[in-house]
């Protein structure tokens, strides 16, 4: 099992244990660590980039209990330092909290969030009706979490079980294992480039400035 630190931790580099390095078929290693900081690709967000040793991490991913870090280098077994890219996380995770944000705001329209995707140049979130709510327009839930970023609501985290959940200021916390701001005000601005309506969903398509 590989302990999930990016969890716990907003800490982009450490030494780890190197447990297991395979070479695939395409030419990368599949490489296991006994703990690591790198966000595996899933739960709408990108995986992290960066380094072990000498070896530049791709992308990672989680397979079952074990975060798989894919590399373009061979990874030697025993103590490695860890280097997760900066920009890259900073721009998942503000993009990421930004989706909550609109979240928080979709709910107070009357519209529950069902499903997310963070990606830079895609990123949505889609809602249903809570009841007979009336659809919402861009600039409005626009306007709405940028207020949020402008309260500068400090992050919060609880786990439930296995479960962690994310919050900001007084909202509800969603379950979640993105990585996130420590306050909105970290996001930045929020562009919401359109609201598409369609089989009763409402999906909001957003951008970070």
């Amino acid at each position: 099992m590989t302990q999930r630190l990016y969890l716990h931790s907003d800490d982009l580099h450490m030494d780890s244990i190197a447990l297991r390095c395979t070479r695939t078929d395409e030419g990368h290693y599949q490489v296991v660590l006994s703990a690591t900081l790198f966000h595996p690709q899933g739960g709408g967000q990108p995986s992290d980039i960066g380094t072990i040793g000498a070896a530049n991490v791709l992308r990672a991913l989680l397979e079952g209990d074990e975060v798989i870090h894919i590399c373009d280098a061979e990874v030697p077994l025993g103590s490695v330092p860890l280097r997760v890219d900066a920009d890259a996380r900073d721009l998942h995770t503000r993009l990421h909290s930004a989706g909550h944000l609109l979240g928080y705001c979709g709910e107070q329209l009357g519209w529950k969030p069902v499903k997310a995707h963070h990606w830079p140049g895609e990123a949505r979130v889609v809602f249903e009706s809570l009841g007979s709510a009336p659809p919402f327009s861009a600039e409005f839930i626009e306007q709405h979490a940028n207020a949020q970023v402008a309260d500068d609501l400090p992050r919060h985290s609880k786990f439930e079980g296995a479960v962690r959940k994310i919050g900001f200021g007084a909202q509800p916390a969603y379950p979640c294992g993105g990585t996130h701001v420590d306050s909105s005000a970290r996001v930045g601005k929020i562009v919401v480039s359109k609201v598409k309506e369609k089989k009763g969903q409402l999906s909001v398509h957003y951008a970070i400035e």
